[in-house]
């Protein structure tokens, strides 16, 4: 959705795509959670990056 990427309405569809950009028909949710779980993604570098701590994402959203 290019909605979700900054400036992502005036992206080429190169530059979209490049910026991992999905325009997919295709759409699922789902809930993740409770107070006590804790989210990390993990990068390239194989670094951890917080996203959920005690149930709450650990970034201001």
């Amino acid at each position: 959705y290019r909605d979700s990427l900054k400036n992502g309405k005036e992206l080429t569809e190169e530059e979209f795509e490049a910026a991992g950009g999905n325009d997919s028909l295709i759409h699922l949710d789902f809930m993740i959670g409770s107070g006590e779980m804790n989210v990390d993604g993990i990068l390239e570098d194989d670094s951890a990056e917080p996203v959920m701590r005690n149930g709450e994402w650990a970034f201001e959203v």
